[in-house]
């Protein structure tokens, strides 16, 4: 008995960690953490090129052309984004408004791990775990946490030779 428990757990550790396949997951958002990693690059794109292109999204998710194109259709079927072949796409307004909500989200998680002084590439990997999954009530008490390690620097060196 206690093997069969063992083994449905590590089965449950292993879903976890995306070792094994698992249904769709969505996120805080409700959207599913694939549409937010395509959103999140798309406007990223459009910050840094002023554009956002089949072939350029491919090679920022390291995803084949084939598989972007079939995301980009459904987004644009879902009106985030107006796709049209040959000519790239555009956000709409609920699409930026999500993108940026992902960016934010992001953005705040990846700063609030740095002030704790953390490593670039645990940071990175964190956050990209964290970020789908986060509840907008933890993620206001973490702006609150951040906001008041940026005011309070003696706390953050304290906090910093904890966790270093």
């Amino acid at each position: 008995m206690g093997q069969i428990i063992l083994w449905v757990d590590l089965l449950y550790l292993l879903s976890i960690f995306g070792v094994m396949p698992q249904k769709k997951q969505r996120s805080a958002l409700g959207s599913s953490t694939t549409v937010e990693d395509y959103l999140e690059r798309i406007l990223e794109l459009i910050n840094v090129k002023g554009y956002a292109r089949v072939v350029d999204i491919a090679a920022a998710l390291k995803i084949s052309q084939a598989s972007v194109t079939n995301m980009v259709q459904r987004l644009d079927g879902e009106g985030l984004l107006k796709y049209e072949k040959y000519r790239g796409l555009v956000l709409t307004t609920a699409g930026e408004t999500l993108a940026r909500n992902i960016a934010h989200r992001h953005e705040l998680l990846t700063d609030f791990l740095t002030l704790l002084g953390l490593d670039d590439r645990v940071i990175y990997h964190d956050v990209e775990g964290m970020e789908h999954h986060i509840s907008p009530s933890t993620l206001r008490a973490i702006a609150a946490l951040t906001a008041q390690l940026r005011r309070r620097p003696a706390l953050r060196a304290k906090l910093v030779r904890a966790v270093v």
